[in-house]
């Protein structure tokens, strides 16, 4: 298993301009890239990463002198970058989905470069990296295990590096064997079967007067001025405390989720689709539904519990959790769920939960169980399983 830890940085100014250098020689590169592989494809050439890495490194010298002055990854890395793009677009195009085509970078928008393992010392608070030396760090690498690699990243006006590290069988104790429905909605931001209800911050609706406020100062000032630059920071330290909030809220959600429950059911929630709505978008987008699903899939596997994904058109709100009787329609202003049927009588919210508590004995047969026992987590892969008795699908770890 692999995972992250994103630690901020305290570089000198001399480090800082080897940065915002090593970041512009990475979004030339792979700006180049990108623009040589649309033209060979108009050619009728079959371009790739290696390919192009090669007739670039080719007349590097003689054209781009200056891009000897950062380390090699700064010019390398992209190529490869620029290959899992093309890979993933064909692949989507394939499915028959609407996938993006690459864009080119631009200056001062998710400005990084990486470094390989080989060229990085990590020490307990310092980071030595290649041509600046050691950096001082704010605090020490969460995990341990084989460093993969790293990433130097700027948000707002902080530098940050993200170390990607092979933790090889990372396993934590659950505290309890709950089994537990998760409804997420907008009035309440988590409800679970045993009726708690979670309110998230909303930091972005709780920011937006301020956003707006900055944002409209930002643009009055002159392109390319001083104050322009200085507002830019202001607003990206404002939409960096938003997103730094709703992860916060998300990471603590999901691991006590994992650590308490030993199954958990979830719905298959089509996240753009729904952001479409005008009146929705706002509160879906900041509530952070995609960014949740992926953190609980990732940490069951750390904790050993496993997530029971309903179908997208699975009528949770619809259905009596009582009887079973499905309403026809039930319109998002009714907030009370009352049963036609039994007279069973709760909150909508309460009642989508309860529809949505996994049957985990209905879904692995003996033989099942005892293979997941004995799987690793250090080979675990997601695999979705759907299941012909209740139409369901599971996350669970695969050999």
């Amino acid at each position: 298993m692999t995972l992250a830890h994103q630690i901020r940085l305290n570089p000198t100014c001399k480090q800082e301009a080897y940065f915002r250098r090593a970041c512009g020689t990475a979004r030339f590169t792979y700006n180049y890239a990108l623009q040589a592989w649309k033209e060979a494809y108009e050619l009728g050439e079959k371009p790739s990463g290696r390919s192009l890495r090669a007739k670039f490194n080719s007349i590097r010298e003689a054209e781009f002198p200056w891009s000897f002055e950062v380390h090699r990854d700064c010019t390398a890395r992209p190529f490869d970058n620029l290959q899992r793009a093309f890979t993933s677009f064909f692949r989507r195009l394939k499915e028959g989905k609407k996938p993006g085509y690459p864009r080119f970078k631009k200056r001062g928008i998710r400005d990084s470069f990486y470094v390989a393992n080989d060229k990085l010392t990590l020490n307990r608070r310092t980071v030595k990296l290649p041509l600046i030396g050691t950096i001082k760090m704010r605090e020490a690498l969460r995990f341990q295990g084989k460093v993969l690699g790293a990433t130097v990243k700027r948000i707002a006006d902080g530098w940050f590096l993200s170390v990607q590290v092979d933790v090889g069988d990372y396993q934590k104790d659950r505290i309890a064997e709950g089994i537990v429905g998760v409804d997420l909605g907008l009035k309440s931001s988590v409800t679970l079967s045993d009726v708690t209800v979670i309110q998230g911050p909303k930091p972005l609706r709780s920011a937006l007067r301020k956003l707006k406020r900055e944002s409209r100062w930002h643009s009055r000032k002159v392109k390319g001025s001083n104050n322009r630059r200085k507002a830019s920071l202001k607003l990206a330290r404002v939409h960096r405390r938003v997103s730094w909030i709703r992860n916060d809220f998300l990471h603590k959600l999901t691991s006590k989720l994992c650590r308490e429950n030993q199954a958990i059911g979830i719905e298959d929630l089509a996240v753009g689709n729904l952001s479409r709505n005008h009146h929705l978008a706002l509160g879906i987008l900041d509530e952070g539904w995609a960014e949740f699903r992926r953190q609980l899939e990732y940490k069951s596997l750390i904790y050993g519990a496993y997530i029971q994904v309903f179908p997208r058109f699975y009528p949770s709100s619809k259905t009596c959790s009582n009887c079973g009787l499905v309403k026809d329609s039930l319109p998002l202003s009714e907030r009370v769920f009352r049963c036609g049927g039994c007279g069973f009588t709760c909150d909508r919210d309460v009642n989508a939960s309860l529809n949505l508590v996994p049957t985990v004995s209905r879904e692995f047969t003996p033989v099942d169980k005892e293979a997941l026992a004995k799987s690793p987590l250090d080979s675990v892969k997601l695999l979705w399983m759907k299941q012909e008795l209740t139409g369901t699908y599971l996350c669970v770890p695969e050999r």
